[in-house]
């Protein structure tokens, strides 16, 4: 990554008067947020939202970020589970969130509302960036150009360890097939029994998808085909026992890691 790219991002922050980071919890927000108030000091608020969809250990890293960096963090509700288009979990689900999200900072009224997006993601499906523009959120690391692997590389460089090798964690709602209605009970199985397979099984990639057949716990393809049949039963065994309120109607499924499995492009826009 070039040098220019990194003075172009700290440039881009120097020049705002103040900023609202919208900070999720993930390697993207969390970064900027550093870089905001390295750069802003007090001029920068970090905007964190709660809600059934955001995963609690999300929260505790930015709470645990926040205390020790000294940031100006707001903690707030975006109200996105009082939307009906949103619990509906059409295909641009993410559209309706991002909206609530954006124009809740907006009435905190602290300067620019700012994300973590970056270039990658502008060649993903992102329904929320149309928020964004509709709301004039600015896009710092997309402004200077850089890329996820740019953006871990400068969480590295600057000694963030722990965010610079952070996995991708998407919204627990993404863990929900499109179409099946989000509620927070839902999300809170999911949360729950995807803890307890991480205290389980090694693996960079696991999930929980709430999908038509019931439960689907996805694990890193190689760790899926070297988990014998055996254990895989004894694996759902134990996650019906430590999450007892999965009812008995409800299956729960093992299955090879697959991004974005629970998302079908074809189902309805709203």
């Amino acid at each position: 990554m070039s040098e220019a790219k990194v003075e172009k991002l700290i440039s881009i922050l120097r020049d705002m008067e103040e900023c609202s980071v919208a900070v999720s919890g993930g390697v993207d927000s969390m970064t900027l947020s550093f870089l905001a108030h390295r750069e802003l000091g007090s001029r920068a608020t970090m905007v964190h939202a709660i809600s059934p969809a955001v995963p609690k250990e999300a929260t505790e890293r930015v709470s645990f970020y926040a205390q020790k960096e000294g940031w100006n963090l707001r903690v707030v509700n975006a109200g996105e589970m009082s939307n009906e288009d949103y619990l509906a979990n059409p295909v641009n689900r993410c559209y309706f969130c991002k909206s609530s999200l954006y124009g809740t900072i907006n009435n905190l009224d602290a300067g620019n509302v700012i994300s973590g997006t970056n270039m990658d993601d502008l060649s993903d499906f992102r329904p929320g960036l149309l928020a964004a523009k509709e709301s004039r959120v600015r896009h710092p690391f997309v402004e200077a150009g850089i890329s996820k692997a740019e953006l871990r590389q400068i969480a590295a460089d600057f000694k963030l360890a722990d965010l610079a090798q952070l996995p991708s964690s998407p919204c627990l709602a993404s863990r929900v097939q499109t179409g099946i209605r989000i509620n927070a009970r839902d999300l809170g199985l999911i949360e729950r029994i995807e803890t307890f397979v991480r205290s389980q099984v090694v693996a960079t990639n696991i999930r929980c998808r709430l999908v038509d057949e019931g439960f689907r716990i996805e694990i890193d393809q190689p760790i899926f085909d070297a988990i014998s049949e055996q254990e895989k039963s004894d694996l759902i065994g134990s996650i019906s026992h430590a999450v007892a309120d999965i009812g008995d109607h409800e299956q729960i499924l093992i299955a090879a890691y697959r991004q974005g499995s629970a998302f079908n492009r074809i189902a309805t826009w709203k």
